[in-house]
């Protein structure tokens, strides 16, 4: 394993964070802006980064989903991932929002959800352009797992993770809870 990834990772959060600060679509309210110091992560760990197939489903079944302010939103089941972490098995959905959509999104809650991170719970996207890397297998790495919008402000509408997602593990990786 090179450390390119790692060096990408890096470079996305600096980027993020310079755009929360200065952006005018920043997700932040303007008042925070000001003493922004840029979001805090749980240390890059190999550990967390995967390379999977997705056990996709046969019949795309249509989910709806709950929104933080009690809304609903619909997606299509694609597929699963199967891993093993910390001695525990773990299958997590992904999900599509239209069947010609290319990009996997993965919403979860775990074992820190609410502690060290956002308590609604985390998402990864999944590119297929970065992604992908062919034969169903796609690089499925929580160090890029990131707060929704609605973690830094009320104004923003926020699909919740299904409870098929809600994981028995602890994902330390990715984007700990805005403060």
């Amino acid at each position: 394993m090179t450390n390119d990834w790692k060096d990408d990772l890096r470079e996305h959060r600096s980027r993020k964070d310079a755009y929360f600060k200065h952006d005018h679509h920043s997700p932040l309210p303007p008042d925070d802006r000001d003493t922004f110091d840029g979001l805090v992560y749980f240390p890059i760990d190999g550990s967390y980064r995967f390379e999977l197939e997705v056990h996709e489903h046969t019949e795309k079944e249509r989910v709806t989903v709950g929104t933080s302010p009690g809304g609903e939103q619909e997606y299509l089941r694609w597929g699963e991932f199967r891993f093993e972490l910390d001695g525990v098995e773990v299958t997590i959905q992904a999900y599509r929002a239209t069947v010609d959509d290319t990009r996997l999104w993965v919403p979860f809650r775990d074992e820190t959800s609410g502690e060290a991170t956002y308590g609604a719970g985390r998402y990864l996207d999944l590119e297929k352009e970065r992604h992908y890397l062919g034969d169903d297998v796609w690089i499925l790495d929580f160090n890029e797992a990131y707060n929704p919008t609605c973690a830094y402000s009320e104004r923003y509408e926020c699909p919740l993770p299904p409870t098929e997602n809600w994981l028995k593990v602890a994902i330390e990786a990715g984007e700990k809870a805005y403060t």
